[in-house]
């Protein structure tokens, strides 16, 4: 599924889209002298994520309009980017950023940094700052670690810590996701004692669909009851595993049909939806 569409139609009107991911698999390789990890994954977009709107101001200032809730204003990384790009480019041109938020925080889905990439592509292209795609991941790269590949726009194989991706062609799937009702906090998973951090590397060339697992799906069990019960009910239709560092779980499937099935049998107190997988970032085309 190709979600790409004219450059030309995307104007200050328009609604700018900042997909989820799924980690198809997620191993620690290991873990660098200042305290990163080393990381392989397989990035997937689905066509299920948050929507971003910006509206030009006539001054420099860039204002988030609706603050995400228990986030300080300051630390909210739409505006980061937003103020980073400016302070890159030597942009005096002002902002405001509306967010309609549908991506649980804490749920292992890229949902912040797949917003700051949208900031960033969608405001390249709307400032005609005319900064590169790679540029432009550099400058995400200092956000955050899942940042880079939603720039990259393509289903990825990465490595180190998200820096190097290598795009992969991936077959058309559906995928049914839970949210867990917790949101699971990405560095006490990596700092758990437990955490297995010394998987085999692997060449990208030789991952397909369906090897490896989530190194972080143990821990993330083990301290969040919500997470290994919607990994027990979804495992009882398919493969399912954790994306990220959770809490959000997910299965594949070969058909829109087969995914709503599932859906359809979603217990009272549980949470989810289905969405297809993408071969590129709705946005892939703001950026050369």
């Amino acid at each position: 599924m190709n979600s790409e569409v004219s450059l030309k139609e995307w104007t200050w009107q328009s609604v700018y889209p900042a997909p989820a991911k799924l980690n198809l698999f997620l191993h620690v390789t290991g873990r660098r002298a200042d305290g990163y990890h080393l990381l392989q994954t397989l990035f997937r977009f689905i066509d299920f994520g948050d929507r971003l709107r910006f509206v030009a101001r006539d001054d420099d200032e860039v204002i988030l309009v609706n603050p995400l809730p228990g986030v300080p204003v300051e630390n909210d990384l739409t505006l980061r980017a937003a103020r980073l790009l400016q302070a890159e480019t030597g942009c005096r041109q002002g902002v405001e950023i509306f967010i309609d938020k549908r991506l649980p925080m804490g749920g292992g889905l890229g949902g912040g940094s797949s917003d700051a990439a949208t900031v960033l592509l969608a405001l390249n292209h709307l400032w005609q700052l005319g900064l590169s795609r790679r540029r432009l991941q550099e400058i995400g790269l200092t956000l955050g670690a899942d940042v880079p590949v939603f720039i990259f726009g393509r289903n990825a194989f990465a490595e180190g810590v998200g820096e190097s991706l290598r795009a992969v062609e991936l077959p058309a799937a559906w995928y049914v996701v839970l949210e867990p009702p917790v949101q699971v906090p990405t560095a006490a998973i990596f700092g758990a004692a437990e955490l297995k951090r010394d998987s085999a590397p692997m060449r990208a060339v030789d991952w397909k669909p369906g090897i490896g697992g989530n190194d972080l799906e143990a821990v993330a069990v083990s301290r969040f009851p919500a997470v290994a019960e919607h990994l027990r009910w979804l495992s009882a239709f398919g493969e399912a595993r954790m994306s990220g560092s959770g809490a959000c779980v997910f299965a594949e499937f070969g058909s829109q049909e087969a995914a709503a099935q599932v859906i359809g049998q979603l217990p009272a107190g549980m949470s989810g939806w289905i969405a297809a997988g993408l071969d590129f970032h709705p946005l892939h085309e703001l950026a050369a």
